[in-house]
């Protein structure tokens, strides 16, 4: 077990944690961690794009007043404001680093270059894409990047356990985090001057999820425990699209489609999204989930169709070459045919609450990204805020750290991950039969749609699952899956306690014993017991 010193350690190789480490200063020696291999983050399977005001026949107001419509009246503007303010600085920035994003055909001298599509939620063409790939050319030039970086150290296949935390000057501040090799079982220490919680959302606490499996809220629960305060933990997204496939595990099929047209269809082949809101298949994505879910339940469905087999096969090939080689790689010709869809858990619009530059409750910690709570999302995120919100927040907080970090103190010494009471487990059984049984409760009973009494029994096994997780993490040597299981059981508990609190229908929280809309909308603000 090992020791290291950085001055900034960085959980997390998504679009927060890479522009983060690129936008802080060259002489800053950084620390940059990843479950996998740099890829393994959300960032990279992102199909759809960034949303960003680049037309003139756009402007920063209708992205704002999109924004807090999608968001169900809990935006906080200033968030808004300044995320869509800072977005087509973000995008230049992107662009000036190498991003291929997808261009428009033939001359288009003195006008913007680029193909701006539509999305749910938007009043004008503003996501700007690479294709259907966006996630992946952004991932890939941002790594790049790092690599090209010789202040950046990386640290691949380690799960950050805790985070590290000493008085200095009587405050308590974090100094780093004890980091498990996934490779060797080894637990280090990594000490730094300021940390910075990048490790995404937290969708894998349910059954069916369109996120990888890194997905497992860990900078959420790691922040909790260290004593910071989170919110709106009950709004948790669901796509509507997820592809219904056996051997298609988490694949998303963009709302690009249906921004280009494509149609919802029941079994039977009829639309049915004018039923339930007048923008049709153009709804955000709350919307169309539940009109989805509902339709499946009141017919028995397994899934429902995607079609966009009307348009011309070489559009449909141009615009979403990763859609259509996936679904023919499964025997689906979607220039022809429909695509089975279901809802499936996508993105948690709550998180640790932070302040404009990224800072927690906690002297020393911040918080980018999914992980956080800004205020942008409100109570449904609008499709493609999210990758531009972690590139306009991972400058802001790199910008902080680098201009108060030389006031920062060094951390001392800390002590080493102590291993000498805890044995090789034998029942590794327990492990994987508690991740099941979270993720189908869960599902079960905090969905899509929700009741008082499914809240209530969702807490009564949430309880019986903590202390059976924190009995076998006491008594056994630790391992990616008990790391991830024990932060989950976390989020799950969080997200429960935050679902009681609202007594309302708004946004992503849909509750059939209180369906209307409270006149005041409040976040809900959950603050750790005192240890």
């Amino acid at each position: 077990m090992a020791t290291f010193r950085h001055d900034v350690l960085i959980i997390g190789s998504g679009a927060a944690g890479l522009t983060t480490a690129l936008r802080l200063p060259d002489d800053c020696r950084i620390a940059l961690l990843s479950k996998g291999e740099l890829t393994s983050a959300s960032t990279y399977y992102a199909q759809g794009g960034v949303a960003a005001v680049l037309d003139q026949e756009d402007s920063l107001e209708s992205h704002v007043a999109d924004t807090h419509v999608a968001g169900g009246g809990l935006c906080h503007d200033d968030a808004v404001r300044y995320t869509v303010e800072n977005g087509p600085d973000a995008i230049r920035w992107l662009i000036d680093l190498g991003v291929d994003f997808t261009r428009l055909a033939g001359n288009n001298e003195g006008s913007l270059p680029y193909h701006l599509t539509r999305e749910g939620g938007h009043s004008h063409r503003r996501i700007i894409h690479a294709a259907d790939a966006t996630g992946k050319a952004i991932s890939g030039t941002l790594i790049d990047q790092v690599r090209n970086r010789p202040n950046v150290t990386r640290f691949e296949y380690r799960v950050a356990v805790d985070l590290i935390l000493q008085e200095h000057n009587g405050e308590k501040r974090c100094c780093g985090a004890y980091v498990h090799n996934i490779d060797t079982g080894e637990t280090d220490v990594i000490l730094a001057r300021a940390v910075v919680l990048a490790t995404g959302g937290a969708s894998k606490v349910y059954l069916y999820t369109s996120n990888p499996d890194v997905a497992t809220g860990d900078g959420i629960a790691m922040a909790w425990r260290a004593g910071c305060r989170v919110a709106n933990m009950e709004f948790m997204q669901f796509h509507p699209t997820c592809l219904y496939h056996p051997k298609a595990k988490s694949f998303l099929v963009t709302e690009a489609i249906r921004g280009e047209g494509g149609h919802l269809l029941l079994p039977s082949g009829e639309r049915f999204m004018h039923r339930f809101d007048e923008r049709g298949e153009l709804a955000p994505r709350d919307v169309v989930a539940r009109a989805i879910d509902h339709e499946m339940k009141r017919l028995g469905a397994d899934c429902l169709y995607l079609d966009i087999s009307h348009k011309p096969a070489d559009f449909i090939i141009e615009h979403f070459p990763t859609v259509y080689a996936k679904c023919l790689q499964l025997g689906l010709d979607i220039t022809r045919d429909p695509m089975p869809v279901v809802p499936a858990a996508h993105y948690t619009c709550g998180g640790v609450m932070i302040n404009e530059t990224g800072q927690t409750d906690l002297p020393g910690l911040y918080a980018i990204g999914e992980t956080s709570f800004t205020g942008l999302h409100g109570a449904n995120r609008m499709a493609s805020n999210s990758l531009l919100e972690c590139m306009v927040y991972g400058k802001a907080s790199a910008e902080h750290i680098g201009a108060t970090l030389a006031g920062v103190p060094e951390p001392r010494e800390h002590k080493e991950w102590d291993e000498s009471q805890v044995t090789d487990s034998d029942e590794d059984v327990v492990i994987s039969h508690n991740w099941d049984e979270l993720r189908r409760f869960m599902w079960d009973y905090v969905g899509i749609v929700r009741t008082e009494k499914r809240l209530q029994r969702a807490q009564h096994r949430v309880d019986m699952l903590k202390s059976e997780i924190a009995e076998y993490y006491s008594n056994y040597h630790i391992s990616n899956d008990l790391l991830e299981l024990r932060n989950l059981v976390v989020i799950a508990e969080l997200i429960i306690l935050s679902a009681m609190q609202r007594k309302e229908s708004r946004g992503l929280h849909f509750m059939r014993d209180f369906p209307g809309v409270n006149d005041e909308a409040v976040d809900t603000v959950l603050t750790p017991p005192i240890s």
